[in-house]
């Protein structure tokens, strides 16, 4: 199963592609979407469907993790985040791609086997798990290989809510 992770955001979009085949992972692919601040709004998501439907499209995923929204403080960066996210949806679906979401809690307790895991903990693990040599970064990167590791880690039981 080839898994993508997604970190959805409207500066940074991190993306992690592996796959997951006899509880083992092997990494594919990772990195961040970028748009820079000051620009259009509409020409920021319209880069974040673009550059999704390309990683979409090379790698073939299975299946899409992506962290479940929440609203804390800032609703308006809430709000474009969620807009941001809504891209990346359609651009999975267009795609065939199931989508599954995950909240910070369950990433964690996948990933570490605490839910209430420390983001170093968290990026350690993650490291750990894939064999790499380093943390990803940004750290939006190493969030989105989490969530490919989630989903591995949940794909067989009732944690996972396809959406």
């Amino acid at each position: 199963m080839v898994i993508i992770g997604i970190d959805p955001g409207y500066a940074i979009v991190g993306y992690g592609v592996v796959s997951y085949a006899k509880n083992r992972f092997v990494t594919c692919a990772y990195g961040a979407i970028t748009t820079p601040a000051g620009m259009q709004f509409e020409r920021r998501l319209e880069i974040i469907y673009n550059e999704v439907m390309r990683i979409l499209n090379k790698y073939k995923p299975d299946a899409m993790s992506i962290e479940k929204l929440y609203f804390t403080n800032n609703k308006t960066t809430g709000i474009d985040v969620a807009q941001a996210r809504g891209v990346v949806l359609l651009a999975a679906r267009q795609n065939n791609v199931a989508v599954y979401e995950y909240t910070p809690m369950q990433v964690k307790q996948s990933v570490v086997g605490y839910g209430k895991a420390v983001k170093t903990q968290v990026q350690e693990m993650t490291k750990s798990i894939l064999k790499l040599e380093c943390i990803p970064k940004p750290d939006d990167t190493a969030d989105a290989l989490a969530m490919a590791i989630c989903h591995g880690h949940c794909s067989g039981s009732l944690i996972s809510r396809l959406i």
